[in-house]
């Protein structure tokens, strides 16, 4: 009966409403994994059906930072189990399933009050807005640059890391493992630019930690644009292999995304064919999307 009457609510209301994000989900659709890098290590935190929180830890300062807290319950677990010090929630967009966990996390800390970074004025809690791109603030004894990448949302943020030979983003909606976000409050143009003009500048190894769980419907998408590419194949039994065994896909890498996302390749020929878009690399963006959103 719960199901059915919750069912028949606008979607909205569904969305916005704070009991859904007061626990988390009891069986997680990825198990917990921790990747090691040299002065800091990224815990992967599941969350809802399909979403990822990110507990980035500085291993000198034992201080933690949280990428899109949408469960909090599961976030304090990681805290307490890690014995870190939370001290900063990083939101790459206000959407509810990235940033709707932000005012219970807050009201639930008892330590000093929590910095929350964020480039919009529609996430909870924010604190320090981030209005320019390539904002750089530290966070313990790590340099974190704000890449603001406006198309998902306006106020969409990628979060990059750089300590000597380790580099890791945090990509929210914008950069999925073998896909991108839909065009919710912006344009082609602005996504090419996230894309290919921000993101693929980045060093090739670095790791691409993204907001979804969408590995295999992307690469399937990959494939269907280009069913040669041997890449895709490889990532895709690779991902198959994991999700069997509850391990989540991500993190990918920027060098890896140039070879098996077609929204990464858009000025490549093989790309630009299937949407008879040739030396228009903006536009076949945009045909790339609207087939995908279309299938």
């Amino acid at each position: 009966m719960f199901i059915k009457i919750l069912s028949s609510l606008p979607s909205a209301i569904i969305k916005n409403s704070s009991f859904l994000l007061q626990r988390p989900l009891t069986t997680m659709h990825s198990n917990i994994i921790t990747k090691e890098f040299g002065k800091f290590k990224v815990q992967v935190l599941p969350a809802l059906s399909d979403n990822f929180m990110y507990l980035l830890i500085d291993n000198s300062t034992k201080e933690a930072a949280i990428v899109d807290p949408v469960a909090p319950d599961v976030v304090w677990d990681a805290v307490r189990k890690e014995n870190v010090k939370l001290t900063t929630v990083l939101t790459t967009h206000h959407h509810w399933d990235h940033a709707g966990g932000n005012k219970e996390l807050i009201n639930s800390n008892t330590n000093d009050q929590l910095t929350v970074i964020g480039g919009d004025d529609r996430i909870d809690g924010l604190t320090v807005m981030i209005d320019k791109h390539r904002v750089d603030f530290q966070f313990g004894s790590l340099n974190i640059k704000c890449l603001r990448t406006p198309c998902h949302t306006t106020g969409h943020i990628c979060y990059y890391v750089n300590e000597g030979q380790d580099d890791v983003v945090f990509t929210g909606d914008t950069l999925f493992l073998g896909g991108c976000g839909r065009f919710f409050e912006g344009t082609a143009t602005q996504m090419y630019e996230a894309l290919i003009k921000i993101l693929s500048q980045l060093p090739d190894s670095t790791a691409v930690f993204c907001g979804h769980e969408y590995a295999i419907q992307n690469l399937k998408f990959g494939l269907h644009v280009e069913p040669s590419n041997q890449y895709i194949l490889n990532k895709l039994e690779d991902v198959e292999t994991k999700r069997k065994l509850k391990e989540p896909s991500v993190p990918s890498t920027i060098g890896l995304e140039k070879l098996i996302n077609p929204f990464m390749r858009v000025e490549n020929e093989s790309v630009q064919k299937v949407t008879h878009t040739v030396g228009d690399p903006i536009e076949t963006m945009k045909m790339l999307r609207d087939l995908k959103n279309n299938l």
